[in-house]
């Protein structure tokens, strides 16, 4: 069995992430032998980084640090979910990020973004950027879909497999 993990990188009240992401991961759970979790990481509290010592040593000071540490190590791979902020990814998810190093390793990355007028494509390069330097796995490959249409009379709404999108209508 092959475990992913989603990881859910918007801590902001009233995101919409939470939504992509349980979507990311209920497509991914169709194909055989794959197990797939959305991980939040509001749920780890983390603070601004504070380990006194480089991620690369892997020696963790904090219980939040091993918390976490426990919970990516256990994936054989990722999909980052991000919204765009700023042409680039929230700072909570880049903090995550940076609270590790050899548990992001040697695996699979992919990344799914929403937000702003290209769909989030800016957090995805950023992304892409960080996490190639994680020596994590990238695809090669990028699919940015923007359509009209599918609206919903209010709120988010995930019309095709390739465009997730907000109604401002309300």
């Amino acid at each position: 069995m092959t475990n992913i993990g989603v990881i859910l990188g918007s801590t902001r009240p009233g995101r919409v992430g939470h939504q992509v992401a349980e979507w990311v991961a209920e497509q991914g759970g169709q194909h055989h032998g794959i197990d797939v979790e959305v991980v939040d990481i509001e749920d780890y509290g983390l603070p601004v980084f504070d380990e006194p010592q480089s991620p690369l040593l892997g020696s963790y000071a904090h219980t939040h640090t091993h918390q976490w540490s426990k919970r990516i190590a256990s994936f054989d791979g990722y999909i980052f979910v991000t919204p765009e902020y700023n042409r680039s990814i929230p700072a909570a998810l880049k903090n995550a990020i940076d609270y590790l190093y050899g548990e992001w390793n040697n695996k699979a990355a992919g990344f799914v973004s929403y937000g702003s007028n290209v769909g989030g494509a800016r957090a995805v390069e950023h992304l892409r950027l960080i996490t190639a330097g994680l020596q994590l796995t990238l695809p090669r490959m990028r699919s940015t879909a923007a359509r009209r249409g599918q609206r919903r009379s209010r709120g988010w709404s995930l019309p095709t497999s390739h465009v997730v999108r907000r109604d401002r209508s309300r």
